[in-house]
């Protein structure tokens, strides 16, 4: 139940002054339904205004002119910027206006009359002139604020409407009990919930814009421990839903018997991690991530026999069917011979497979299922599912997974949950994400893996490029050939997947594969099976072979236009080759010569060419996204800030995150007074209920 104190904060927005029926929509699409959203829209930059006369006038800056109408000009030629001569003792002030009525501006400036005209200075035949100037009587000269906030304008709604109707809303704003900790507060020197926010409309200088403002940093705190908390209540909730105990037996012992490797330190550390969680009684939620070829199958194969073991079921899903057969022709042969009776589910299957299929399931006699969105329809019932296991967790939505593990039986617990990403996470992305999950790190990769040679190469040289690439593929060696786009396109010079593909079959006369995401899902898989199986030498492909596709034989990466990706995609990309025991390489070519490359595309190639770390380039990635790339960073995973800057306030994230499992371990009820405060604050900013990230 949201507190009364909040209530003037969630009244709709159509109550404050000055919105109608025409304003509404607007400031609805550009801050949000709510007062409390409009008072979140934090201004994107300020205006100086400085009082200035016809001759001190400087270009560019923004002045206050006070001066005598002189006349209106209206244009004689349809579009003509309509015109008003104003002047003040030393000079001219010409005030113009592209499109708008003249008989509102003769009104606003009537002839004969003194007005206040306000904005950017230009200089025009030595005069000045103000393009769609602010304009104001004598009686509101105190209105014009020496420095003022501007906000994000939208068609229909200016900055000085919307800077309007924040100080209305501010009227709104009730002082709240402080839900952060006194000492915190006092060393870190910031104000009070409520006069940060005044402060944050009220910028004095430029400085107060930027993250590293108290102001900023406050309210970013504010936010980020918000979030910590939904995040640190989802983890205590799972801890305490009991779960199947699951130990590892003699089905276990035969699947680690069965590996072709030894484990690595990181693989035994994280079985371990992942067998104390299963062990415990409590509900498992855990990330297994690691770098390309790291070997988390191998783990995930152990927990899937050791739930066997224990007498349970597990599933694997993966998002495609590729992925899920490829888990499956690589795991159920070992699961089998162990003892452990596994099937492969997908949407391809005849009725009659099906039909065995899920009645090998619901009878126990299947332990392990694999396969795609088809484990969680609801004609799949499991006898005693306690596991479930999720390859590429991103690319599955809250609701699958939740579907998934709802097919447990509600006798035994909850379903033991182990999700696995294949795109090493930067550590402030991973607590914003998964916050909620207990982490397992893969850094070191199985002995005997290829190291992949990375050469960085002007596409000037892919004439060289493609008959080193003849010669290689006359050898018997398989390759990738990776293009940005699908079609020509007049607006690029990308390189198109099908044209490159006609040119290569033309050019090395072997046969090529296309496979690209306009395809229909059947016909690139039955494509990337093709290579898969050594039918096809060359594929030339779009990004849709960046994560999981497994072909050890495929020992060279050519990716077109390089420069033109993010280095996280580059590395999974890359983690293409390698896979097998023959000497890989990867190929980064980039256009546009050596003057056309720019500095972040520079660093981006230039460091996967200097390593294979997975972790190192993600964090690299991460630093120079920078906060100016808000589409990359929804499409990390991040949620959607209002005041936080995940890479900027770092350091605020990280003790955010202490300072709310500190407060939920002391408090688990919310109880004591700060505990009220904060259930306050968690209603405000609505985490569990209207954002994105907690689910």
């Amino acid at each position: 139940m949201r507190p009364p104190s909040l209530f003037p904060l969630f009244a709709e927005v159509s109550t404050l002054k000055g919105v109608g029926p025409k304003v509404l929509p607007l400031v609805q699409k550009l801050a949000g339904p709510l007062v409390r959203d409009l008072l979140f829209l934090s201004p994107s930059g300020l205006i100086v205004r400085r009082p200035m006369t016809a001759t001190t006038a400087t270009e560019g800056m923004v002045g206050v002119f006070d001066v005598i109408v002189d006349r209106l000009i209206v244009p004689a030629k349809p579009g003509a910027p309509i015109k008003v001569r104003a002047s003040d003792a030393e000079g001219f002030v010409h005030l113009i206006w592209f499109g708008g009525s003249a008989q509102n501006i003769s009104r606003l400036l009537p002839k004969g009359e003194r007005r206040l005209v306000s904005g950017k200075v230009e200089r025009f035949n030595n005069e000045v002139q103000i393009v769609h100037p602010d304009v104001f009587t004598p009686a509101q000269a105190d209105d014009i604020a020496g420095v003022e906030p501007v906000y994000p304008a939208t068609q229909g709604l200016t900055s000085r409407i919307i800077r309007k109707l924040v100080q209305g809303a501010m009227e709104h704003a009730p002082e709240l009990p402080e839900w952060q900790d006194p000492a915190w507060l006092a060393k870190q020197r910031w104000p009070g919930w409520r006069a940060a926010l005044a402060a944050l409309h009220a910028p004095a200088a430029e400085p107060d814009l930027q993250p590293d403002a108290p102001v900023r940093q406050r309210l970013a705190y504010d936010e980020l421990f918000a979030h910590q908390l939904a995040l640190a209540r989802r983890r205590r909730a799972r801890q305490i839903t009991p779960a199947p105990v699951i130990h590892p037996g003699d089905a276990s012992e035969r699947v680690l018997a069965a590996l072709p490797f030894t484990l690595t330190r990181a693989q035994t550390q994280a079985i371990a991690e992942i067998r104390r969680d299963l062990a415990s009684g409590e509900q498992m939620g855990r990330l297994l991530q690691g770098d390309v070829g790291s070997g988390k199958t191998a783990v995930a194969a152990l927990a899937l026999a050791d739930a066997a073991a224990s007498g349970f079921q597990s599933a694997l899903m993966a998002p495609t069917e590729i992925l899920a057969r490829q888990h499956w022709q690589r795991l159920a042969p070992m699961l089998d011979a162990a003892g452990v009776p596994t099937i492969l589910l997908t949407g391809r299957d005849t009725p009659a497979e099906r039909r065995a299929r899920l009645a090998a399931l619901a009878s126990g006699e299947a332990r392990v299922a694999m396969g795609t969105h088809a484990l969680f329809q609801d004609a799949v019932r499991f006898d005693r599912l306690a596991l479930a296991v999720i390859d590429e967790q991103h690319r599955f939505g809250v609701n699958e997974r939740q579907r998934l593990q709802a097919k447990g039986d509600p006798r035994t617990g909850g379903v033991h949950l182990l999700t696995m990403s294949a795109t090493p996470i930067p550590r402030t992305l991973e607590l914003t994400q998964y916050g909620e999950l207990e982490v397992s790190r893969l850094t070191e990769k199985p002995p005997g893996r290829t190291p992949v040679t990375t050469a960085v190469v002007p596409q000037a040289r892919i004439g060289e490029v493609a008959k080193r690439l003849k010669a290689a593929l006359d050898s018997g060696a398989q390759a990738y050939w990776i293009c940005p786009l699908v079609a020509e396109s007049e607006a690029s010079d990308l390189a198109a997947a099908e044209a490159r593909a006609a040119d290569l079959r033309r050019i090395l006369g072997v046969e090529v594969g296309l496979a690209h995401g306009q395809m229909p899902g059947a016909d690139r898989e039955a494509v990337m099976a093709d290579f898969a199986d050594g039918r096809t030498p060359l594929l030339v492909a779009t990004t849709v072979v960046e994560v999981g596709v497994d072909v050890p034989n495929a020992s060279i990466m050519v990716i077109e236009h390089a420069d033109r990706f993010g280095l996280a995609q580059l590395h999974q990309l890359r983690g293409r080759v390698g896979r097998g025991t023959a000497a890989s390489a990867c190929l980064l070519l980039y256009g546009g010569g050596d003057d056309g490359l720019g500095e972040t595309a520079r660093i981006r190639l230039e460091t996967l060419r200097r390593t294979e770390d997975g972790f190192e380039i993600a964090e690299e990635d991460f630093r120079l996204r920078g906060g100016g790339d808000p589409l990359g960073l929804k499409q990390s995973g991040f949620p959607a800030y209002r005041f936080a800057d995940p890479i900027r306030h770092r350091e605020l994230m990280l003790a955010a995150a202490d300072d709310a499992r500190l407060v939920l371990g002391r408090d688990p009820d919310l109880t004591s007074p700060r505990g009220e405060a904060v259930r306050v604050l968690e209603a405000l900013f609505d985490w569990r209920n209207d954002r994105p990230g907690i689910d």
